[in-house]
């Protein structure tokens, strides 16, 4: 769901950089051959988040929610030099479609994916993460930022994306399991007196946390 109107979406696309020919590829390829594509970053998003990488310089970045890891191709064009990417993803069956645009088998690939349940997966690496991505199931929200914020040092950030959730979190006659979570991770932010946020209503909603 876009919040912008139309019109003034389209001027600001028009008015930003395009997509890389790579991630062009990988769009349609989504498009074309995966199930539920909407959930893809698209090239607007993912200029943000290139914007983003290139402003932090991240030298580890974690990204619990791989898909089919266009927005890991996003993060990687801000990457410091020697850094590590780490994404994290339970879906077995995007594989193939991730070892072809992340080019997972070549040797010295700063992109490590993780299949499996990230909870777990998040205490078993030894990082100290400059960069965090929150795109997975909208439920474990809360309890991801609770396990990496330890591992962040002041100045970190974490991205949120679908913190909007097409408008439900509004509705109050909305109270299906994601939503009322991510009204509760919205909440616990905006409390939260370790970090300072901002929502941007762009797409479905991206928070933009810093840690104190």
């Amino acid at each position: 769901m876009d919040f912008i109107e139309h019109d003034i979406l389209d001027y600001a696309i028009n008015h930003s950089d395009s997509e890389p020919e790579i991630l062009q590829q990988l769009n349609r390829e989504t498009h074309i051959k995966v199930l539920n594509p909407r959930m893809l970053a698209g090239d607007y998003q993912g200029r943000l988040l290139s914007m983003i990488s290139f402003m932090v310089r991240p030298e580890n970045i974690l990204e619990i929610g791989t898909y089919t890891g266009y927005s890991a191709l996003c993060w990687l064009e801000g990457l410091k030099d020697g850094g590590e990417i780490h994404t994290i993803d339970k879906n077995e069956e995007l594989q193939p479609i991730l070892k072809k645009y992340l080019k997972l088998d070549e040797p010295n690939n700063p992109i490590h994916f993780h299949l499996g349940n990230a909870l777990e997966i998040i205490d078993e690496l030894d990082k100290d993460w400059d960069l965090v991505f929150l795109d997975a199931d909208k439920s474990n929200y809360l309890n991801y930022y609770e396990k990496v914020i330890p591992k962040m040092k002041p100045g970190s950030f974490i991205v949120a994306d679908n913190v909007l959730w097409s408008g439900k979190v509004i509705d109050e006659k909305a109270n299906d399991e994601d939503t009322v979570a991510l009204r509760k991770f919205n909440k616990h932010v905006k409390e939260d007196h370790r970090v300072s946020e901002i929502i941007l209503p762009i797409r479905d909603g991206i928070t933009i946390i810093r840690k104190l």
